[in-house]
């Protein structure tokens, strides 16, 4: 028996609750997170979230992400998983004002993120097993990287745009990194969205919540999501603070996956490695921000115009009307046009601490040309 619904909130039309579920015969009494969806969801990309799920289920209880999968309906569009309990979010952690605290948090994130990607690296066609058990096509739903794919085919043209020189080694950069979600010497498991709100510690460490987009991945793309996302939660924090607590989080995931990927030990080809992948991330989120033609709102209109996700408008060459939908709900996404001018110029300082005057300049450009044409 069921009892104590909790309402904890969902994504979109998507209904999240806490249940108690009374003692039996054979188990003690417990709490449960149900997951429902509207039945007239995709069905394929459901079919990938509870591969992801019952994935990292398989992995070791030190080396697992967040919560397990205990049942699932596929077609009631229903997942049941363990409930983590309560704890604090890592947004919190991040705008508090005990710094120490902080990077403590950034600290377990890295390495939580470490010990996933070592446990998982080399287990790609495991996945894929289950995903076609599931749904034949669920192996196609890669909504981020259909939608990195378009913002690489509107990047020198939208650069033009803007009055900023596109340097040929920096548009290369891009395509390396549209690359690295289905190619790259370092494919891990990745729960997709691994943004400060979707992570909560409590006394089990550090636990990554959302699974909707999981998959494998190139580790260096889980990395640079972190640093883009951490550095947004602290973008009204001094500039050198942000840099500690990016470092902190790359010194501990760095320190967990050394011994499978030793040339990563290397603090420069990380970095440089890190540049490529932080680059698409911060073009990627600014694309979302971005009028491309005289026709086409951006993702901020519609998001504030309250856009029926039913709706078969595309936005940014998403490939469903799901995808629009859930698009603003990334910790990535932003409206705000203040984060995307913070975004570039961290990137501009990533840069140029890594040596890259090129990729260093463009950024800065970017940045000038947005605040211009945004905030001036």
């Amino acid at each position: 028996m069921l009892d104590d619904p909790e309402d904890l909130g969902g994504r979109g039309r998507t209904t999240v609750v806490r249940v108690r579920v009374a003692q039996n015969p054979f188990s003690q009494a417990r709490t449960l997170v149900i997951k429902a969806l509207p039945v007239d969801e995709e069905p394929h990309a459901f079919h990938r979230e509870i591969a992801a799920y019952k994935y990292a289920t398989t992995l070791p209880t030190q080396s697992r992400p967040g919560p397990q999968i205990i049942a699932s309906d596929a077609d009631a569009r229903v997942l049941v998983l363990s409930d983590l309990g309560h704890g604090r979010s890592m947004s919190e952690l991040l705008t508090g004002r005990d710094v120490t605290e902080a990077v403590h948090a950034v600290s377990a994130w890295g390495q939580a993120l470490g010990r996933m990607h070592a446990a998982t690296f080399g287990g790609e066609s495991d996945f894929r097993a289950l995903l076609r058990r599931g749904s034949n096509r669920a192996e196609e739903v890669n909504v981020l990287r259909e939608q990195a794919v378009r913002a690489f085919s509107l990047f020198d043209g939208a650069l033009r745009a803007l009055d900023v020189p596109v340097p040929p080694r920096v548009t290369g950069m891009l395509a390396n990194a549209c690359d690295l979600f289905t190619e790259g010497e370092h494919r891990a498991f990745s729960t997709s969205d691994i943004g400060p709100e979707n992570i909560l510690i409590n006394g089990g460490g550090v636990q990554f919540m959302d699974y909707e987009w999981g998959g494998f991945r190139d580790a260096i793309l889980d990395v640079a999501y972190s640093q883009v996302t951490c550095s947004s939660a602290l973008s009204t924090i001094d500039p050198a603070v942000r840099e500690r607590l990016e470092e902190a989080m790359v010194d501990a995931w760095r320190a967990e996956v050394s011994l499978i990927w030793p040339a990563l030990s290397n603090r420069r080809v990380l970095a440089r490695r890190l540049l490529a992948a932080r680059l698409l991330w911060v073009w990627l989120s600014t694309v979302w921000m971005l009028p491309l033609d005289g026709l086409q709102p951006t993702v901020a209109d519609i998001v504030e115009a309250g856009f029926a996700e039913t709706s078969e408008l595309t936005v940014a060459g998403a490939s469903s009307s799901r995808a629009n939908g859930h698009l603003h709900d990334l910790a990535l996404y932003t409206s705000d046009p203040r984060v995307l001018v913070t975004r570039w110029a961290d990137l501009a300082s990533a840069a140029s601490r890594a040596d890259d005057a090129v990729l260093s300049a463009t950024a800065v450009r970017l940045g000038a040309a947005l605040t211009r044409d945004w905030l001036t």
